[in-house]
C-alpha cells in the first residue's frame, strides 16, 4: 500500500493524475492559450538562487505572522478556487486542514460548499472572495452574508477576462451531474481505472455538485456554477471608484487580487484597500502574463508601507515562500498546490502540503542565517540582472525594478524573461 504521505508538491500532482478522472485533472490544470503563464510563474523562482552561510545559523525558526490583521503559523494563505469536484469534503476538508495548521484560507464565491458551513471549521481565519457581479447591490447583499458567516475579510477578484482556448484542449464540464450526464462519464471512470474516485464519491449517495451556492444572497437557491458565470460576464467591470464604494461599506480587511501593474497598485491603495495581491488568475486570465514574481519588486517597491502586499501564482514549495518574501511580500497564496493534495489524500493531503510549505520555508530561514520572517530580504537572493519586470510604471513597461537596480538591464530579450532563461517548454 502506497504511503499516503508523500514529500513533496509534484509527488502529490502526480498522485492527483492516477486519481482524478481526466476531465477533472484537466480542469485543475486549467491555464489559457499556450500556457505559457502558468509555466513561466513557476519556472521564473528557478532562476532565483541561494548563496547559504554554513556556521552560526539559528537552529529554531518562527515562521509566525499575521496576514491582514489575522494571527497564523506560517505566511501561506489558501487561495479562493472555483467548485471542487476532486473531493466529496470540498471547502469543509480545506477549511479543516488550515485549521490544524492554523493558516488563513480564502473561500470563494464559485466554491461548492455554503459559506455558512466553511467558516466555522477555520474560525476567525477565513476570508471571502467574490467577483464583481451583479451590481453595487448584489455585491451589498454578499458582503452582508459573508459578515453573518463570520468572515474575517473581503476578497475581490479582478484578474478574470473571458478568454478560453487552451491548445491542449479544455474538458466538458456538465451543467449539473444528473443521471445521464453520470452514464456519460461512466466510461471515463472504468476505462481509465478511477475506482477509488468513484467510491469517495459513491459512499455520499450522492453525485459532485456543481451548484455554486455563495454566488447568491443568503436564502436565495444556489445557481448553476454557468449560471453564476454567465451573469459574472454580463456585468459592467468595476472602475477604481466602484471598488472605493466598496471598500466604504466595509469595515474589515479588504484585498483585491489580481494586480500585475504599478499604477493598478496605486490606484487600488488610493481606493483605501488594506491589501493587494500581485496575480495572474494562477495563468488563467492573458497569456504570456509575465510571472508574478517578477511583477512583485515593482509593485511591493510603489505601494511600500501602505497596504500589505501578497503573491499568488506558482508557489510550489516552501522556498518559493520565501523568495515571495524577499522580494516584498507579506505571504503568499497557493492553489493548484493544495488542490494536488487534496486529491491525492483529501483533508490530510491538504494538511501535507502546508507542511511542505513551512518545512521548506524553515529549511532556507536556516540555511540563510535567520530566525524569524523580519529578517528575510533581497540580499539573501542571487538575482540575474533583468529578473524583475515593472509594468505600468511612471515610465511605462521596463524590464527591472528600482530596488533591484537598473531599471533597464543589458542583454534582455523580448518576453516574459531575460533572454538567458531556460525556453518554456512547448
Amino acid at each position: 500500500m502506497t504511503n499516503p504521505w508523500f514529500e513533496s508538491v509534484a509527488e502529490a500532482q502526480r498522485r492527483a493524475k492516477r486519481r482524478l478522472p481526466k476531465s477533472v485533472y484537466m480542469a485543475l490544470v486549467a491555464g489559457s492559450e499556450r500556457g505559457m503563464t502558468v509555466q513561466n510563474n513557476i519556472d521564473a523562482f528557478s532562476e532565483l538562487g541561494f548563496a547559504p552561510k554554513i556556521t552560526g545559523n539559528p537552529l529554531a525558526q518562527d515562521t509566525t505572522t499575521t496576514i491582514m490583521g489575522v494571527p497564523v503559523e506560517l505566511p501561506v494563505m489558501i487561495s479562493p478556487t472555483g467548485v471542487q469536484a476532486v473531493h466529496p469534503d470540498g471547502e469543509i476538508a480545506v477549511a479543516r486542514a488550515a485549521n490544524n495548521r492554523g493558516a488563513a484560507m480564502g473561500l470563494g464565491a464559485y466554491s461548492s460548499k455554503a459559506m455558512e458551513d466553511v467558516m466555522p471549521e477555520n474560525p476567525g481565519r477565513t476570508f471571502f472572495q467574490l467577483y464583481w457581479s451583479g451590481g453595487r447591490d448584489q455585491m451589498l447583499a454578499l458582503a452582508q452574508r459573508a459578515k453573518e458567516a463570520g468572515t474575517a475579510g473581503l476578497i475581490i477578484s479582478l484578474d478574470w477576462t473571458n478568454g478560453y482556448g487552451r491548445d491542449w484542449g479544455s474538458p466538458e464540464i456538465p451543467q449539473a451531474m444528473n443521471l445521464k450526464t453520470i452514464l456519460k462519464y461512466v466510461p471515463e471512470i472504468v476505462l481509465g481505472r478511477k475506482f477509488d474516485y468513484a467510491m469517495d464519491w459513491a459512499k455520499t449517495l450522492s453525485p459532485p455538485e456543481l451548484s455554486v451556492p455563495n454566488a447568491v444572497p443568503k436564502g436565495e437557491p444556489a445557481p448553476g456554477f454557468f449560471e453564476a458565470m454567465g451573469w459574472w460576464r454580463q456585468t459592467e467591470i468595476p472602475t477604481w471608484e466602484d471598488i472605493a464604494w466598496l471598500r466604504r461599506q466595509w469595515d474589515g480587511p479588504f484585498m483585491v487580487k489580481g494586480i500585475t501593474r504599478v499604477d493598478d497598485a496605486k490606484a487600488a491603495r488610493d481606493a483605501g484597500v488594506t491589501a493587494i495581491s500581485v496575480s495572474n488568475h494562477g495563468g488563467n486570465n492573458l497569456d504570456t502574463t509575465p510571472a508574478t514574481i517578477r511583477l512583485l519588486p515593482a509593485v511591493a517597491e510603489a505601494v511600500g508601507d501602505d497596504v500589505e502586499v501578497y503573491l499568488d501564482g506558482g508557489i510550489r514549495r516552501g522556498s518559493h515562500v520565501y523568495k515571495a518574501l524577499a522580494l516584498g511580500a507579506r505571504g503568499v497564496l497557493i492553489g493548484r498546490a493544495y488542490l494536488w493534495g487534496m486529491s491525492a489524500n483529501g483533508q490530510a493531503g491538504v494538511e501535507n502540503v502546508l507542511d511542505i510549505m513551512k518545512d521548506g520555508l524553515k529549511a532556507a530561514m536556516m540555511g540563510n542565517g535567520h530566525a524569524t520572517l523580519d529578517q528575510i530580504s533581497a540580499d539573501d537572493l542571487l538575482i540575474p540582472p533583468g529578473f524583475a519586470i515593472t509594468a505600468g510604471g511612471d515610465h511605462g513597461h521596463v524590464w527591472g525594478a528600482p530596488s533591484l537596480g537598473s531599471a533597464v538591464a543589458e542583454g534582455v530579450g523580448s518576453g516574459l524573461g531575460p533572454a538567458s532563461s531556460p525556453r518554456l517548454s512547448e
